[in-house]
């Protein structure tokens, strides 16, 4: 399963030219101080002008921003598709369906709270497997298990129906969120091996495995957290994704209780602790959950860059640039809603990520 037999070289290279657009730290420091208005001005002098354009006549405002955003980010990542050829883009198209579990997510979500579909429509990201028909259905459906019955077919229609009896159960909708987690993230490394060292490995497939395993580990660092800071009686293991170097499901189950102890088991890890600097001393300063969670993809997109300059023939570029590009929209949605409700330049940049 070689990347090197498709055409990674070409890719990259219209890959470092996207990246070289994303916006700055200095960026998001300027649309702070700016309303939502003036962040669409903003943008629309940006990569962002065409969809600003094309969606002015029908949004403003936020709303004019947040559909913006998802469909520049859809965009971008159907024009990674485009590019790539054989291996290397069943790797895209395989790693792009974290999108498909952003969307099963807003929408269960939505259904749950009884959104209205326009409103679930905003937070759609249409950049994975599931097409836009069966996006369109599942918007307005009335039940969650009408829901799942849409998803008759796809991956995600076991899963679903497994952990629907547990939500039947328990009203909450974690089970549902946990099993499409895990959909996602353990089939991500089928047919590659596996190494169980967590020593850095070499060569193209290796980086591939090593950035994946890292995306799992830092997941199960986030999860592991919030059931600490949560203080509800759940059982660590149900939130456990297998796969990644950092924690066997023992370990997470201990260190859900003690904070210190599980940022110094990432910093004294051999992989991440010669490899992540900046962002070990972000997660040790943390005195917040959210202020955690930016630490965690702060750190992951930093691992990520390292892996990229390592081998910069892999995917680990690619990838790094999906998590670059992603962090982009994300922190000018947070901006813009911020703007929105009212909170300062303080809290806004609070919830932003910034390396």
């Amino acid at each position: 399963m070689s990347v090197g037999a498709s055409n990674p070289e070409y890719v990259n290279a219209r890959v470092r030219s996207r990246r070289a657009s994303l916006f700055a730290d200095e960026d998001y420091r300027k649309l702070i101080r700016m309303g939502p208005s003036g962040i669409a001005r903003f943008m629309e002098e940006s990569e962002y002008e065409r969809e600003i354009n094309a969606l002015g006549a029908r949004f403003s405002g936020v709303d004019l921003i947040e559909y913006a955003l998802n469909r520049n980010l859809a965009k971008h990542f159907q024009d990674l598709l485009d590019w790539s050829e054989g291996r290397l883009y069943d790797l895209i198209a395989q790693y792009l369906r974290k999108f498909d579990v952003w969307n099963l997510k807003t929408i269960i979500r939505g259904v749950y709270t009884d959104a209205d579909p326009e409103a679930i429509q905003t937070d759609l990201i249409r950049a994975g497997d599931i097409d836009d028909r069966t996006l369109d259905r599942l918007i307005e459906v009335d039940s969650i298990e009408d829901a799942i019955d849409v998803l008759y077919g796809t991956i995600y229609y076991e899963p679903l129906s497994v952990a629907y009896e547990e939500y039947e159960e328990t009203g909450a909708l974690v089970p549902l969120e946990n099993a499409l987690d895990r959909e996602f993230f353990e089939h991500l490394l089928d047919g590659f091996r596996r190494p169980n060292s967590y020593e850095p490995q070499e060569g193209p497939e290796a980086m591939y495995v090593e950035f994946l395993q890292a995306e799992i580990d830092f997941r199960n660092a986030r999860n592991a957290l919030r059931l600490s800071r949560s203080g509800a009686d759940l059982d660590p293991a149900e939130f456990y994704i297998e796969g990644g170097v950092l924690f066997d499901q023992g370990e997470l189950s201990r260190l859900v209780a003690d904070y210190d102890e599980l940022v110094d088991h990432i910093a004294e890890n051999k992989r991440y602790g010669d490899r992540l600097s900046v962002a070990l001393d972000r997660l040790r300063e943390a005195d917040s959950l959210i202020q955690f969670e930016h630490a965690v993809d702060a750190a992951l997109l930093e691992y990520s860059d390292r892996l990229s300059s390592i081998y910069p023939t892999s995917v680990s570029a690619v990838f790094s640039y999906i998590l670059a590009k992603e962090r982009e929209v994300e922190n000018i949605r947070a901006i813009a809603r911020g703007r929105e409700v009212g909170l300062t330049e303080s809290e806004i940049e609070d919830e932003l990520v910034i390396l």
